[in-house]
């Protein structure tokens, strides 16, 4: 096993609001072209890799992939 200890339940829960919200920061500028569903669907994406991604360093056996393929882009 690695050296990462898991975090208490409050803490990882601040923390996965914070990277939340890093995510909405970032892709923000995408709504103003109309696209504020793709990017609600992407935020929320980004987040389960993110906890696939801090679940497998801490050993549990997952993928951290969440698609079998790239999406289509939201103009086709």
């Amino acid at each position: 096993m690695s050296g990462y200890a898991k975090m208490p339940e409050e803490q990882y829960k601040k923390l996965l609001f914070q990277t939340r919200g890093q995510y909405r920061a970032i892709l923000n500028v995408f709504r103003c072209y109309g696209l504020q569903d793709f990017v609600d669907q992407a935020e929320d994406e980004c987040m389960k890799v993110t906890e696939n991604f801090g679940q497998i360093v801490r050993g549990d056996d997952k993928s951290v992939h969440i698609l079998k393929e790239p999406k289509r882009r939201a103009i086709e």
